[in-house]
């Protein structure tokens, strides 16, 4: 059985991470085991100097992974970001859906995030055409070929990712 999984893009700015936040929220309410992947086009670091799964990271660890009763995390050099696809797969098979902020490049299923003071134009209807935009969460009013869902009321966007990718 393959995971699903939808992405949340946006420009800089929209309240990807806010809304998302929230969506997450009323998903696990509803009893859904939830896996998010947040794409960093920046380096980003989770190690830190003086800890030791820094020490063993910097001293030549390819992957290293610290695990406790309660979580794991894996430190994984790579040349190039694994598709986002493998990353699911690998990572995330034990999840009812996955979520995943950012990726607006993939051909994963998309809701974007519109704030109509930060841009009337949409990354995936305007600028370019995405045919995997299936709705768009917004504080305004957009006529579209896909849903236009309150960006205000996650509550509405949980409703429409349960109806969607898990019914």
């Amino acid at each position: 059985m393959t995971v699903k999984a939808v992405s949340f893009v946006a420009k800089s700015g929209t309240g990807k991470t806010t809304l998302l936040e929230k969506v997450i929220i009323h998903l696990k309410e509803r009893g859904y085991k939830v896996g998010v992947i947040k794409h960093d086009a920046h380096r980003f670091d989770i190690d830190h100097p003086g800890k030791d799964s820094y020490r063993l990271t910097a001293a030549g660890a390819d992957t290293m992974l610290i695990s406790s009763p309660e979580k794991l995390a894996i430190v994984k050099k790579h040349t190039q970001s694994p598709p986002i696809e493998e990353l699911i797969e690998t990572y995330f098979s034990d999840m009812d859906i996955v979520v995943t902020e950012g990726f607006k490049k993939s051909g994963m299923p998309k809701i974007e995030v519109n704030r109509q003071e930060r841009s009337t134009t949409l990354l995936c209807r305007g600028e370019s055409y995405d045919p995997t935009l299936v709705a768009v969460a917004s504080d305004g009013v957009l006529d579209l070929d896909v849903p236009v869902l309150d960006l205000n009321d996650p509550c509405a966007v949980a409703d429409f990712i349960e109806e969607t990718f898990l019914q």
